[in-house]
């Protein structure tokens, strides 16, 4: 059990940062430039480049690019990003926001996952697994104090996210803002599969309604600030790390195709492109 929460852990982790680097928003940019963290750079899906960010060559951001027929598009998304991480380098990567201009015309945004410690929980929660596996001891853990802990970091998130979304209409003020949501991880009817899957059985439902706490807290903020929102949820259920390997596109604590272990596979990458230009009115 350790060792898939290791992994997990370490492949959320963000890289080292370094000092704060001096914003400025360029007079050009890229017309296509893809924001976000792990769930969109897609760590372990070949083809990799990027480095420590772990970027697939079919990833979201790859796959809108091309079904728009973008040729002037930029990822710099980057696994283990933060809201931070959008003004901040993260190791050698500049910070994200420097890469919009006044000629970007598009632009989505995938955050919000690691600052309220996706791996961390993922990870808490499959080493309490072994404790109680019939039982809920991560919620337990995170709601001993008499109130949900994970309510209260989604909470703390939302006015990050406000700050990032108004940011890119500052440095972008002619692009269309899309806010991806995250797919759906965990069995979206409560049952898990313990211990292919090591999330004790009360833990599952548990960890579901805080992902749909998180993404309800994403399209909220969305329609705060005049976004669009690409559920990529709802298409995403039924493939969860519960699936057998040829219908699952989220892998488990020991993935079986490649990817990052609770992070989508090609399948899932393609899943959220769909839904991303769905929510640009383009279908594929």
């Amino acid at each position: 059990m350790l060792g898939a929460a290791t992994a997990l852990a370490a492949a959320v982790a963000a890289p080292a940062t370094a000092a704060q680097a001096q914003e400025g928003t360029p007079t050009t940019g890229q017309r296509y430039v893809a924001l976000g963290d792990s769930y969109t750079s897609a760590p372990g899906v070949p083809e990799q480049s990027g480095g420590d960010c772990a970027r697939s060559s079919v990833n979201y951001p790859a796959l809108t690019a091309k079904a728009l027929g973008i040729g002037s598009f930029k990822d710099v998304s980057c696994s283990g990003a933060k809201t931070d991480d959008m003004w901040r380098a993260q190791g050698d990567n500049p910070p994200q926001l420097n890469t919009l201009g006044r000629s970007t015309r598009l632009v989505t945004v995938g955050i919000g996952g690691n600052d309220i410690g996706f791996g961390d929980i993922i990870g808490t929660c499959a080493q309490l697994s072994a404790t109680d596996p019939a039982g809920d001891p991560c919620r337990k853990k995170f709601t001993a104090g008499g109130s949900d802990e994970l309510t209260k970091r989604i909470a703390d998130t939302a006015p990050k996210i406000a700050k990032v979304l108004k940011d890119v209409h500052a440095r972008a003020p002619y692009a269309r803002v899309v806010l991806v949501g995250y797919p759906a991880i965990m069995p979206d009817n409560g049952v898990g599969c313990f211990p292919a899957v090591p999330i004790a059985a009360g833990d599952v439902p548990y960890l579901r309604d805080t992902e749909k706490h998180l993404n309800t807290m994403l399209k909220e903020q969305a329609r705060k600030a005049g976004v669009r929102y690409a559920d990529t949820y709802a298409p995403t259920v039924g493939h969860d790390v519960c699936k057998p390997t040829a219908d699952r596109w989220i892998e488990g604590a020991q993935p079986e195709n490649p990817a990052a272990p609770f992070h989508p596979n090609a399948k899932g990458e393609s899943a959220m492109a769909t839904a991303v230009l769905g929510a640009l009115g383009h279908k594929r």
